[in-house]
């Protein structure tokens, strides 16, 4: 299985401290504040400076509410509607996604939905072949998972493992030798395996191949249905991906990938932070 960070629902937890903000701030409105005003207009013309902070004081749970709500909307609204930072743990988008890349998703690319249900509510545009998607993982919806599109709504797709390519609707996606790959920090273990460019469309890419393994055997030809997705990981043999579980549904998409914006690899020997990584965007 290949999740990427964050796998807990950040969402939810934002809308809960809202309705607890909320809820502490109406309190106040409705109780508090009159108390705070009768008790200012009772002072004596004599009161003191400490008398009158007194009566003017706000619970310091109050003032936390009213001064973290408009940040908890702000951080909701970015969250939920523009764009999402995630973290890469695994090689399965290797070489376009190396392990420890921080990146962003554009949470807007394929339309507007509603944070914690998830419910479309306007629409702007559909995922095409070779965009990077970030999804809720089919077999659990809790994690996110994040591979390139290759095949949409009406494709036929084939996969042959003997020669590592795919055939979109009958015809294949050419692939154009690169050389010998050299991993680094976490992913030296991809050190030795083929490196390609895949031809897809409008859209290319570097894949990884590695002919030590072989698996998953071929399959037939699969008919992606409207309102679904067939996704691979571009480190094709070490991807866990639509040829394992199948299709991704358009219900379980969060956004595209478009932007590396820190790399911290804690494996790697030469520094922890790529720099030469920062400010890339994913193709």
């Amino acid at each position: 299985m290949t999740p990427i960070t964050p796998s807990w629902d950040l969402a939810t937890v934002l809308v809960i401290l809202i309705a607890i903000a909320l809820v502490i701030w109406i309190y106040d409105v409705i109780f508090l504040l009159p108390q705070r005003k009768i008790a200012k207009a009772t002072l004596s013309n004599n009161a003191t400076d400490a008398e009158k902070q007194a009566a003017e004081h706000m619970p310091l749970l109050v003032d936390l509410s009213r001064s973290l709500l408009p940040v908890f909307i702000l951080v909701l609204i970015l969250r939920s509607f523009l764009v999402e930072p995630f973290r890469i743990p695994s090689g399965s988008m290797m070489p376009t996604l190396l392990v420890g890349d921080f990146i962003l998703v554009n949470k807007y690319a394929y339309g507007f939905r509603l944070p914690v249900i998830n419910t479309k509510v306007i629409e702007v545009d559909t995922p095409k072949r070779g965009d990077v998607v970030v999804f809720r993982y089919p077999e659990d919806p809790r994690i996110p998972f994040i591979k390139r599109v290759i095949g949409v709504p009406g494709d036929e797709i084939v996969y042959h493992q003997l020669n590592k390519t795919v055939y979109i609707n009958e015809e294949i996606v050419r692939q154009t030798p690169v050389g010998v790959y050299q991993g680094v920090g976490a992913g030296s273990n991809m050190t030795g395996a083929e490196e390609r460019i895949e031809h897809l469309g409008n859209v290319e890419h570097n894949i990884l191949i590695d002919h030590s393994r072989n698996l998953p055997t071929n399959y037939n030809v699969l008919k992606v249905p409207e309102g679904h997705y067939f996704v691979l990981g571009d480190n094709r043999d070490n991807s866990r991906d639509s040829r394992y579980w199948g299709l991704v549904p358009e219900e379980n998409l969060v956004g595209k990938a478009f932007f590396i914006w820190m790399n911290w690899d804690f494996d790697n020997p030469k520094g922890k932070i790529t720099w030469s990584r920062i400010g890339t965007t994913i193709e």
